[in-house]
């Protein structure tokens, strides 16, 4: 990748993208009139990256890795890195997906001593019998709390009946019981496998003087030697393309039942074919489901759905699927009524001013959103890492611009389907 610069007639400020000597592509976006900057140091390794061969030989590790070892990268006996940032005015924290893990801060000066901490921090790791031990209690705690929310068991009721043996199914934390599994050798053999510079990127946004914090990365990279990139290969099981059931019902201690209905994509997608996928699908699905809708003030009126309800999408490169619902009153006439909605649609067809309304739509909440350093530099993460290495808003403009009635409508009919459909709900036990 070249270092590459440009001012483009969508945004309204110079973005510089370069690969290190090391592998790390970097990816700045200086903004002088704002005082705020936001960076992500991110890599691509999430939950369902459990599997893979490592220079011929494979390994298989137990579930919720990647989400333990995004806990254990705050471990260091020298610093506390939370106060560390807290003490110039900034604030760090971090995330791990199903198909990557990120570490940001947010700040509005002293960029350069930010920037440094980051990579310091993530670029080492600390880890003894003693504090993976202590962790793994933590970690349970947490995945105690999470298995007992409602929402969130809905999500995973959902998966689970959507896919029969793709990790996507297991949640991000893992289980009680994998959590207790994992070993100091595995978090060291999976940071040293996918925390190489090679596997990662680093992006921020902001009011920082981009030739400052150009050196800075590239002074604080040369320092460190991290060896050749790890020859790797991903493992992913063979998932069958309908899902597990099309009907699951789980009872629970819920006030007020709970519905999901999703989707099941046959395949991921990668790059721009990933982009033209997500902004059709994010048309389609607020044309149909939108608060501006006739078909959710119709829920709304029949008292069947609350202004929680809400649809969207999720492709990743080796999974995808549509999700709608929320809390409901009776989840079964919910079901039945989106259902027939969606057979309704598919036999007619979306509409053009439907359409057109939904791209402007669309389109506009982008551009306005292009104002927030965390919007850029998580979108840009995201979408880089799912294989738009070349990645640019613009392109997402473009891919607006460009979508047709007959794209948008053949998308309805490739994907809203009754055959990959699963109706899940969580019910009052």
């Amino acid at each position: 990748m070249s270092n590459a610069r440009h001012a483009s007639l969508q945004l309204p400020f110079e973005t510089r993208t370069w690969k290190l000597a090391n592998g790390l592509v970097v990816t700045l976006m200086p903004r002088p009139a704002l005082h705020q900057t936001y960076a992500m140091f991110a890599t691509r390794y999430g939950s369902v990256d459990r599997a893979f061969v490592l220079d011929g030989q494979p390994h298989e590790m137990p579930d919720g890795i990647a989400h333990f070892l995004e806990h254990k990268m705050f471990e260091d006996p020298e610093m506390d890195v939370f106060a560390r940032f807290a003490a110039h005015g900034a604030s760090v924290d971090a995330y791990t997906t199903f198909d990557h893990t990120a570490y940001y801060f947010s700040a509005t000066g002293e960029i350069a001593r930010h920037v440094r901490t980051l990579l310091d921090f993530v670029q080492s790791i600390h880890l003894t019998d003693e504090n993976v031990e202590k962790e793994k209690g933590i970690i349970a705690q947490e995945i105690h709390m999470v298995n007992d929310h409602p929402d969130r068991r809905a999500y995973m009721e959902l998966l689970k009946a959507m896919y029969h043996v793709h990790p996507v199914r297991i949640d991000i934390a893992g289980t009680v019981e994998s959590v207790n599994a994992i070993t100091k050798e595995q978090l060291i053999l999976c940071y040293e496998t996918f925390y190489h510079p090679s596997n990662m990127v680093l992006v921020i946004a902001g009011g920082f003087d981009a030739d400052e914090i150009a050196h800075v990365i590239e002074e604080n990279q040369a320092k460190k030697a991290f060896g050749e990139a790890p020859s790797v290969e991903r493992l992913y099981p063979d998932e069958p393309t309908p899902p597990v059931r099309s009907r699951h019902r789980v009872p629970f201690s819920v006030q007020e039942p709970r519905l999901l209905m999703g989707w099941k994509e046959a395949n991921g997608a990668f790059g721009s074919n990933l982009i033209e996928q997500d902004m059709a699908m994010s048309v389609l699905l607020d044309a149909l489901f939108s608060p501006t809708s006739a078909f959710y003030q119709s829920l709304l009126d029949e008292g069947l759905v609350d202004k929680g309800f809400s649809a969207g999408y999720q492709l990743s490169n080796t999974f995808g699927y549509t999700l709608v619902g929320g809390r409901t009153p009776d989840p079964d006439r919910l079901a039945e009524r989106i259902q027939s909605y969606v057979s309704r649609v598919r036999e007619r067809g979306i509409d053009g001013e439907s359409l057109e309304r939904s791209r402007k739509k669309i389109m506009g909440r982008i551009l306005m959103s292009l104002d927030q350093n965390a919007f850029l530099v998580r979108n840009w993460v995201t979408y880089f890492l799912r294989g738009a290495e070349a990645f640019d808003f613009d392109d997402v403009i473009a891919v607006l611009q460009t979508l047709t009635l007959e794209r948008a409508n053949a998308r309805l009919q490739e994907h809203l389907r009754e055959d990959n459909l699963v109706v899940s709900a969580v019910v009052s036990s």
